[in-house]
């Protein structure tokens, strides 16, 4: 009588180790790929909050854009907290040379991830134009931040 022993065999093992390696490749670069877009979710939320904050200054001034050269004019001119773990310095400014129907809003970003210290040196722009009557903002295209970690429009 033959008795069957119980367990793996070493090419099953092996297997298994070259599915979880092949897995481990792939996860941990999207991994930090995808934490570094979600700290920077929030250097774009705060220059959404600093535009919404300028388009209302805007309107209330009778077409005068407010100019606020750091974060603490940014906090003190416009009532918005700029978040100081996330962004280096950031001002907001009118610009362009149509008579100043543009606005730009500046972050300079800074402990993103010591994965990739590059984006850390990196800029956020954000453009609002009144040519057309009403504040249209984009995000720049001037931006030399990498095409994988840059905003939606």
């Amino acid at each position: 009588m033959l008795r069957r022993q119980k367990g793996f065999t070493l090419i099953e093992l092996l297997i298994v180790i070259a599915i979880i390696g092949i897995l481990a490749a792939i996860a941990i670069p999207m991994y930090r790929a995808q934490t570094i877009k979600a700290r920077l979710t929030e250097v774009t939320n705060s220059i959404s909050h600093v535009a919404s904050a300028v388009a209302a200054s805007y309107q209330e001034n009778t077409s005068v854009w407010p100019t606020c050269n750091n974060i603490s004019q940014i906090a003190s001119s416009l009532g918005v907290f700029v978040p100081p773990q996330r962004i280096s310095a950031m001002e907001a400014t009118p610009g362009g040379t149509a008579g100043g129907l543009t606005f730009n809003i500046v972050a300079h970003i800074q402990s993103i991830s010591a994965a990739n210290p590059a984006i850390d040196t990196e800029t956020i722009v954000m453009t609002g134009d009144t040519s057309s009557g009403a504040i249209v903002w984009s995000w720049s295209n001037a931006m030399t931040l990498d095409m994988a970690y840059r905003p939606k429009r």
